[in-house]
């Protein structure tokens, strides 16, 4: 059955780069939109950045479990995200109209274990919270069981439950709603990275694609929010992605012959890839040029930081007197091990293969640690002690060569703020480059 959607009313510039690549004549003249995972001062500033210099819409994302009504994991509300990246957008330049903001599975994933009918409840109240705080694309994600559901919900519940939280996205919108757009979908990559090695992994069928676009048009109408359906903008689907600790799967273009023509069904609507972290740049390309136009970015990101940030640390150890240094490595690791909720139930193995995977794993369950008190101060002590002597060109050559070469051609400051921001935008450049048609 093939299900039209109507024109969208929908005036941002991503939704105006998802109608251009649908739009678009041949598969390399399709345009793409990545999405920026993170809610990391440096690594917003790197996004900032890129999109400015590239003269492009830029579009950050919060996860549900990232930020909530009740703070979560960062401590910020929906209005208090949007406020980091409007300051930061602002400080360098970006104007507002560029910064589009939107949420990442929201459901009930954060509250399951209480039973359906309360975690239900309180997403109503974290999509409303999103909304009113000026967030315009909503990935509605209800895959996950509650307590007490009998079973794992099957496409029925979890296109009915998406439906509720859009009515409540829609009732928080009021006049705006016209404004808000909705990515539906369920079958993706555990947010984060897979918790294990990764044994095989199957993309989407066709069959089931279609199943989920399906269910979940019945559910909107239904519900009576035939208008609000007009505002789907994606589905996710698992494109055979995926990253674990130490390895990367990359996408197979013949692994999803059938699944590409889905969306070709279906007026408006593309694909939306997830954990797209570490792929090559000419397999994000080929992803765009698939029709998955929205490319999903976060733990790739803060990993590239962790790295500048180390390698920075290993240029203070050569430059400054050991009772001085800011012992930044040593520090991280000393926060991970008094608090281990956040990589323990990942990192498997004896003390040393947790410490490489503390430290080095693709999943980056780091990032959760950045913002300690400890280490931001660390951090700080760092870039402090890097200002104070001048960096020698060999040692930066020998521990960041990109940002070297940048340096040399009078492209880069050699300021250490500076260096580790551009080491973050050498992914956001692949990402870049790789949504941009082909000349």
């Amino acid at each position: 059955m093939s299900l039209q959607l109507p024109p969208s009313p929908l005036g941002d510039p991503v939704v105006t780069t998802l109608r251009r690549h649908r739009a678009a004549g041949s598969a390399d003249a399709a345009p793409g939109v990545y999405s920026v995972c993170s809610a990391h001062p440096l690594v917003l500033t790197a996004a900032v950045l890129q999109a400015r210099e590239d003269s492009t819409a830029l579009l950050v994302e919060a996860t549900s479990n990232q930020v909530d009504q009740d703070g979560g994991y960062t401590g910020m509300r929906p209005a208090d995200f949007r406020e980091l990246v409007h300051s930061i957008a602002g400080r360098h330049g970006l104007p507002r109209d560029r910064v589009v903001l939107g949420g990442d599975h929201l459901g009930p994933n954060v509250w399951r274990a209480q039973g359906a009918r309360s975690a239900m409840t309180r997403a109503e109240v974290l999509v409303a919270e999103y909304v009113e705080a000026g967030f315009t694309k909503l990935h509605l994600d209800c895959s996950m069981p509650c307590a007490d559901d009998p079973e794992p919900p099957g496409d029925a519940l979890v296109a009915a439950r998406a439906a509720r939280l859009a009515a409540a996205a829609e009732r928080a919108a009021g006049p705006r709603r016209g404004s808000v757009g909705y990515v539906i979908g369920t079958e993706v990559p555990v947010p984060g990275g897979a918790h294990e090695t990764i044994e095989g992994l199957r993309p989407t069928t066709a069959t089931a694609a279609s199943a989920t676009i399906e269910a979940h048009r019945d559910a909107f109408v239904d519900a009576g929010l035939q208008d609000a359906w007009g505002r789907v903008l994606a589905v996710v689907v698992q494109p055979g992605v995926e990253f674990d600790h130490r390895r990367v799967v990359d996408y197979d273009p013949s692994s999803v012959r059938d699944l590409r023509g889905v969306v070709e069904e279906h007026d408006g609507l593309v694909f939306e890839a997830h954990s797209t972290d570490y792929q090559t740049v000419e397999r994000l390309r080929d992803l765009v040029e698939d029709h998955w136009a929205v490319l999903k970015v976060g733990p790739g990101l803060t990993f590239a930081l962790r790295e500048a940030l180390f390698a920075l640390a290993a240029i203070e150890n050569e430059l400054v007197a050991p009772a001085l240094c800011s012992l930044l490595i040593e520090v991280v690791d000393q926060v991970m091990l008094a608090e281990p909720r956040w990589w323990a139930g990942y990192y498997e193995g004896g003390p040393e293969e947790q410490r490489l995977s503390r430290r080095y794993s693709y999943s980056d369950r780091m990032r959760y640690y950045w913002p300690d008190p400890r280490i931001a101060a660390a951090q700080r002590v760092m870039f402090d002690n890097l200002r104070s002597v001048d960096l020698p060109l060999p040692l930066l050559s020998a521990y960041l060569p990109r940002q070297y070469d940048r340096i040399r051609r009078g492209e880069l400051e050699a300021e250490p703020e500076a260096i580790a921001v551009d080491h973050v935008r050498d992914v956001l450049r692949d990402y870049a480059f790789a949504c941009r048609p082909r000349p």
